[in-house]
Formats: C-alpha cells, sequence, structure tokens
C-alpha cells in the first residue's frame, strides 16, 4: 500500500456512519425521478430532488433527448472550443439569453464548470472578488482559482456588503457573486439592495440562479426577472440540472463579457461540450415551461402547503421563502437518525451537515416538485413529525 493510500486512509468518517447504520449517502435508485422513487425494491416519496418543475420524466423531454442521440449521435468528442459546437448549442444559447434578458449566452458541460470557469477569469489581479459566505460550492472553487483580492460579507447583511465595497479601491473592477435563491437555507438574494449598492460603488453583480430558474418570475427567468433588476445584472447563470431536467449550465451577459468567456473561460475551452442529449432536453424544457405554466403555480401551491404543515408541527424552517425547506435539526448524529429512521418510513430526504454547514446549524433539507401531489406532502410531513419528536427534535 503506498504512502498515500496510508494517508488518505486514515479518513473514516464513512466507514463509522455505516457501522453505526446511518450512512445516508449513494443511495441507489432504481427508477426515474419523481415525487416516488424505487430503492430496494420499495416506494420512497422523494423530497429530496431539485427536480422542481418536475419535468425529468416528461416525454417532451424524452423524446428530445432521443432526436438529438439520432440525429448527432452520444457525444461531440470535443470542446466547443474546438469541434465540439453544434447549431443546437447555437440555438440554445439564443433561447437562454432572451429568456434571461440578456444579449448573449454559453452553454457548459454542468453547472459547476459555469461558476469555477467563469468566476477566476474576469477580475485581475488588483481587482475585487466580493461573496456572500453562504455562496454555493462551486463559486468557492472559482474563487480558490481566482488572483484577485477576495472579500466574504455575512449572509444577505447589506451592512456588511457596503463596509467591504468601501475598502475597495474605486478605480478597479469591483464583482459582487451571490446565489439568487441559497440551496441549503432557501432564502433569497436581496437583490435591489444589492443592485442598489453595486451602482453607488461603480461594482458588477454576477447572480447564480440555479434553485430559482424555473421557480422565480413572471416567465421563470429566476429572482433578477422577478425583482425587474435583469439589466442592472452584469452576469446571470444557471444550471439544467433542477427545474430543466438534466444536466449542463450557462452564463448569460452582454456580448463583450460572452466574447471575452469564450476565448478565456479555461471550463469552457478545456471540457468536452455537454452532450446532444442533453442539450435536446433542455430546448424541450423551455417549450414545457413556457406552455405549461400550471407547473410554477403547483410548486408554489405545494410549498405553501408543506411549509404551513411544518410550522404547525413546530418545526424550525429559518427564513425560506421558495420549495426548498431547512428542517433544523443542530446535531450531526441526530440529523443522520432521522435521515435513516425517514428512509426505512419510505422518504427520501437530505441530511445537511458540518462541513456543509456548522454542527449546530445542521439540517435536514425537503424540497419539493411542482407535481408532488397534497396528499404525499401531508404524508412526509406526518412521518418526519413522528419521527423527529421521537428523537426529541420537536415537542
Amino acid at each position: 500500500m503506498s504512502q498515500l493510500s496510508d494517508v488518505l486512509g486514515q479518513y473514516d468518517a464513512p466507514q463509522q456512519a455505516k457501522a453505526m447504520g446511518v450512512y445516508p449517502y449513494f443511495r441507489p435508485i432504481e427508477s426515474d425521478q419523481d415525487t416516488v422513487v424505487t430503492i430496494d425494491g420499495k416506494r420512497v416519496l422523494m423530497f429530496g430532488s431539485n427536480s422542481y418543475l418536475g419535468l425529468t420524466n416528461h416525454p417532451r423531454l424524452k423524446e428530445a433527448s432521443i432526436k438529438a442521440i439520432e440525429k448527432y449521435g452520444t457525444g461531440c468528442a470535443g470542446s466547443r472550443f474546438l469541434n465540439g459546437t453544434l447549431d443546437i448549442h447555437l440555438e440554445l444559447e439564443e433561447r437562454l439569453a432572451k429568456l434571461v434578458h440578456k444579449e448573449g449566452a454559453l452553454v457548459y458541460a454542468t453547472g459547476f464548470t459555469v461558476n469555477s470557469g467563469v468566476v477566476p477569469c474576469i477580475t485581475g489581479r488588483e481587482d475585487y472578488l466580493i461573496f456572500d459566505e453562504f455562496d454555493h460550492a462551486s463559486i468557492i472553487e472559482g474563487k480558490r482559482l481566482s488572483f484577485s483580492k477576495q472579500l466574504k460579507y455575512r449572509h444577505n447583511d447589506m451592512d456588511a456588503l457596503e463596509k467591504l465595497l468601501k475598502k475597495c479601491e474605486p478605480d478597479r473592477l469591483k464583482l459582487i457573486v451571490v446565489d439568487g435563491v441559497f440551496s441549503m437555507e432557501g432564502d433569497v438574494a436581496k437583490l435591489p439592495e444589492i443592485v442598489e449598492l453595486s451602482k453607488k460603488y461603480n461594482a458588477s453583480v454576477y447572480v447564480d440562479e440555479a434553485h430559482s430558474l424555473g421557480v422565480f418570475g413572471k416567465t421563470g427567468a429566476g429572482v433578477c426577472e422577478h425583482f425587474g433588476v435583469s439589466h442592472d445584472v452584469d452576469l446571470i447563470m444557471g444550471t439544467f440540472s433542477k427545474s430543466l431536467g438534466t444536466i449542463g449550465g450557462f452564463i448569460a451577459a452582454d456580448n463583450n463579457i460572452i466574447n471575452y468567456l469564450k476565448h478565456n473561460s479555461r471550463t469552457l475551452i478545456f471540457s468536452a461540450s455537454i452532450t446532444p442529449a442533453s442539450t435536446g432536453c433542455v430546448l424541450a424544457a423551455l417549450d414545457v415551461m413556457e406552455e405549461e405554466t400550471w407547473r410554477k403555480d403547483a410548486l408554489w401551491a405545494n410549498t405553501k402547503r408543506a411549509k404551513e404543515g411544518f410550522l404547525k408541527a413546530g418545526f424550525e424552517i429559518g427564513h425560506t421563502e421558495t420549495p426548498i425547506i431547512p428542517l433544523y435539526v443542530r446535531d450531526n448524529t441526530k440529523t443522520f437518525l432521522l435521515t435513516k429512521k425517514l428512509m426505512d418510513d419510505g422518504v427520501f430526504v437530505n441530511p445537511v451537515v458540518s462541513p456543509a454547514v456548522r454542527s449546530e446549524d445542521s439540517l435536514i433539507r425537503y424540497s419539493l416538485m411542482a407535481t408532488h401531489t397534497f396528499a404525499q406532502i401531508d404524508e412526509s410531513i406526518e412521518k418526519i413529525s413522528r419521527d423527529a419528536r421521537a428523537l426529541g427534535i420537536v415537542k
């Protein structure tokens, strides 16, 4: 055994959780991603998915994926920069730019590679990157790759953000990078205030719409559209792995920014292209999102139903304003135990423990789809409440 293996072999947290019978990760699903999934041959209610509009098994998305494979094959065998750009990639970019009210867009293979490839390449050594402390890991990874000066402000604290902006040299670039919807807590960025501060201090704004695309805004374009600030935000990022039913991501901005990114973003230039199947799927998903507007309405009705149920049951749910509902446990071990008991009872939820959050902030992440029924929501709340009471999490 090598020295490397010996050193890394000292990491045994997963083995400890498995020995306790509470290991909650890499649970193999034997069916499609729907409101009910099959695990170990058993029916399980799915409340751990990011498929907010419930499109992952939509027949039109499946058909579009199959047709794209039949025409273009299974892959592009290269990067967008060289041989990997298809005509449907360009079609999709035009659709996305129009959706989020920007001049242009660039499609990447994943959402993670958008943030990790765009954030580090658009500001220089003497410029500033400014982040909310709860920004997504992909943004943090991009920050780590940047040579710019990096400043972090307290979550959604506009006074803290302004203090940082005051410290910045006024003639240098200043880029505020923020999640539109924060993926664990379910709260929303204070975009009107952020935009106001950006104008006051001549800063630019980058918004990650991963968990707000399809959920917020009149047309489902996200929180920038919801707050009416799309034209004041310089870069809008989104993913396809949540509301749009597949995998991939994009960045949208004006033509100057897009032109620069096309020739400087390393995760675009040196990564293989998004697959034809995923591209066709997203084009179909955009059509469905536009035509089946009942999905967004149903998602918000489900969100209201679930939030009221959990509050009535005595759960602490923080400041969520979205279909992401954190159920605070504030204890790592109890979070794992509750997840295990719920799986045994046929409810799939996601545990969020340290180091993803502070141990005292550990929680169960409960998320909704447009296609959940009230009966499924009520069943899940009853089971979660019963198991949480048994563990002393709620009275």
